[in-house]
């Protein structure tokens, strides 16, 4: 009589243990790299898309309409005569150098002021004290923007703080505008900056000191250059969320008028919707110049 057999029991065929199937749809985005890419940033560019591109495409659009001026009906025929308008007019040229004028001095005060500010935070404040000035600096932030315009009317008023002071007074006018708006752009200047100058490594001033440099030489020569990407960036915040303010213009401004100003009563009280929209193209093709202007010096690729 035989022996049982003491072979080892026959693994189960693949199919007893085979976990569920993989979906299908699962399988083609493992495969299909680029279509989960696509899916992933579908919704976002459709966003901006909407956003950005068609708005910019009706801006235009609307601005290449008319108004008639006896029915003050739309009329919806294309015509460059907006344009035309804002070329050959005075008052049109005048106040878009007006503005660009304003952004630029807005802009070069804020960089000036936040150097300084954001160097100091950075570099030689101690930890303690840099969380306090972070605060200090985003806390601005937290107020209403028309509270802080008021705030500026209030103290550049007759009899105001600034008089009171015994500090001349511009009053109202570019001055006050350009004094508000720095004020109100300054920290969207400075945290830029901050951010850059936090990125410099301690060891590379250090070393710069230990040979013999100079502290002028070497804010020239080593920081500056490393700061370029965050002067821009706050650069190019402060200058064009001045060039597309109006309130700051209406509040503070006295009779001074700066485009946003002609943009609001075109839409409003001339019911010229079509030279508005040609209006505001101004903007949005200074910023395309400079944006290609500061693109060639290769800063914009280091944001």
């Amino acid at each position: 009589m035989s022996a049982p057999s003491t072979a080892p029991s026959r693994a189960p065929a693949p199919a007893e243990v085979r976990g569920p199937v993989a979906r299908p749809a699962s399988r083609l985005l493992h495969r299909w790299v680029w279509l989960r890419l696509v899916l992933l940033l579908s919704a976002p560019l459709a966003w901006m898309v909407l956003v950005y591109v068609v708005a910019l495409t009706a801006l235009l659009i609307t601005a290449l309409w008319s108004v008639n001026s006896l029915t003050s009906e739309i009329d919806r025929t294309w015509t460059l005569e907006n344009f035309r308008t804002l070329v050959e007019n005075e008052v049109y040229r005048n106040v878009t150098l007006r503005t660009v004028g304003v952004a630029l001095a807005v802009t070069v005060i804020d960089v000036t002021i936040a150097l300084p500010i954001a160097f100091y935070m950075a570099k030689v404040a101690s930890p303690r004290m840099r969380r306090i000035l972070v605060v200090a600096v985003l806390t601005p932030l937290w107020a209403s923007y028309l509270v802080k315009v008021f705030a500026w009317r209030v103290v550049l008023s007759e009899g105001g703080l600034l008089e009171w002071s015994g500090i001349a007074n511009p009053g109202y006018g570019l001055g006050a505008v350009v004094i508000a708006q720095s004020y109100i752009w300054l920290p969207y200047v400075i945290l830029p900056i901050f951010a850059a100058l936090d990125r410099v490594p301690d060891s590379l001033l250090e070393a710069a000191g230990d040979l013999g440099a100079p502290a002028g030489m070497v804010i020239r020569t080593i920081v500056l250059p490393l700061l370029v990407p965050g002067i821009v960036a706050g650069a190019i915040f402060s200058f064009s969320l001045t060039m597309g303010d109006y309130i700051t213009v209406n509040i503070v401004g006295g009779t001074s008028q700066m485009l946003g100003n002609l943009v609001f009563l075109n839409a409003g009280a001339a019911n010229n919707l079509p030279l508005a929209a040609a209006i505001a193209m101004i903007p949005i093709v200074v910023m395309i110049v400079l944006l290609t202007a500061i693109r060639r010096t290769g800063a914009l690729e280091n944001l």
